[in-house]
C-alpha cells in the first residue's frame, strides 16, 4: 500500500529546484498540499509549479528568505491561511559551499552556514510548531548531508553547520515527541542537480566509484525518503539520521 499524506500540508524551502522540488514532487504524489518556496530564481519556480500541476499536485509558490525570520513567519501564515494548517516542514534551502583549507574561509562565511543550516530549520520550526502542538501532529523533516559522517576535509565550515543541524534535530525529537511531533533528517550523498552542472567530470567519476549501488541518487530516492518520515508508517521514528548515498555510510 503505498504512503499517503492526503489532507497534510507540506512546506519545503528552496523547492524550485534539485532536491527541494524531488522532495516536493514525492509529498505532493504521496497526497500532501505542496508549498514552494524560492528566492531568486523565479523562472525554475514556475517550472517547478508546473510539475507539480502535471502531477495533479495542489500546491501554492511563496518568495521568501528562509534564513530570514520575519519573511518565514509571513510564508507560514500565508501557507496556512490558503491551504491549511502546515503539518510537515522541510528546511532544504542552502547557499554554495565551497570547499576550501579552512584558513581561506573566513568568519562571515562560517556564520552564513550557520545561518542556513542551525537558525534556518528553528525558525520554520517557531513559525510552524505552535499549530502543530494544537493538533498534537506533526512532522519536521530536515536535510542534512552525508559529509557530517564521512568527515570530508577543506569543507570544515558546511560539515560543521550540518552537524549542528543534526544536533539540533536530535534534541528536537526529545522534546517534541510528546506532543505527536517527530524530527528526522535525510542525509544524503552527492547528487548531481542543476548547481552540480559545472563540477569536474573527474571529481563526479571518481564519487561514482565509492557507491557500493554503482549509480548515482536522484532527487526522487531523497524525496521518496522524506515522505516516508512524514508518513503515519513512520510514526514511532524520531531523533533518526538516514544516509541516502546508495551505501557510503552503512552504519
Amino acid at each position: 500500500m503505498p504512503l499517503s499524506l492526503n489532507g497534510r500540508v507540506a512546506l519545503v524551502t528552496g523547492s524550485s529546484r534539485g532536491l527541494g522540488h524531488g522532495i516536493a514532487l514525492s509529498l505532493g504524489k504521496a497526497g500532501a498540499k505542496v508549498v514552494v518556496n524560492y528566492l531568486n530564481d523565479r523562472t525554475s519556480a514556475d517550472l517547478a509549479m508546473s510539475a507539480l500541476s502535471d502531477n495533479r499536485v495542489h500546491s501554492m509558490l511563496v518568495r521568501a528568505d528562509a534564513s530570514d525570520s520575519e519573511q518565514v513567519e509571513a510564508m507560514v501564515r500565508s501557507a496556512s491561511e490558503k491551504l491549511g494548517t502546515v503539518d510537515i516542514v522541510v528546511p532544504n534551502a542552502t547557499p554554495d559551499q565551497p570547499q576550501k583549507p579552512i584558513e581561506e574561509y573566513d568568519a562571515d562565511f562560517y556564520r552564513q552556514m550557520y545561518e542556513f543550516f542551525v537558525m534556518g530549520p528553528y525558525l520554520l520550526a517557531k513559525a510552524a510548531l505552535p499549530a502543530m502542538k494544537r493538533q498534537g501532529w506533526g512532522r519536521i523533516v530536515n536535510v542534512t548531508s552525508e559529509v557530517f559522517h564521512c568527515s570530508v576535509p577543506n569543507f570544515s565550515a558546511y560539515v560543521a553547520a550540518k552537524g549542528g543541524q543534526i544536533g539540533w534535530s536530535r534534541s528536537m525529537a526529545s522534546e517534541l515527541a510528546p506532543f505527536g511531533i517527530t524530527v528526522n533528517t535525510v542525509a544524503p550523498g552527492w547528487i548531481p542537480t542543476e548547481r552540480h552542472a559545472n563540477d569536474p567530470e573527474e571529481a563526479k567519476n571518481a564519487y561514482l566509484e565509492t557507491i557500493p549501488m554503482g549509480r548515482w541518487g536522484t532527487p526522487k530516492d531523497v524525496g521518496d525518503s522524506v515522505a516516508f518520515f512524514a508518513s503515519e508508517e513512520a510514526s514511532f521514528l524520531t531523533g533518526q539520521t538516514l544516509c541516502v548515498n546508495g551505501g557510503r555510510t552503512p552504519w
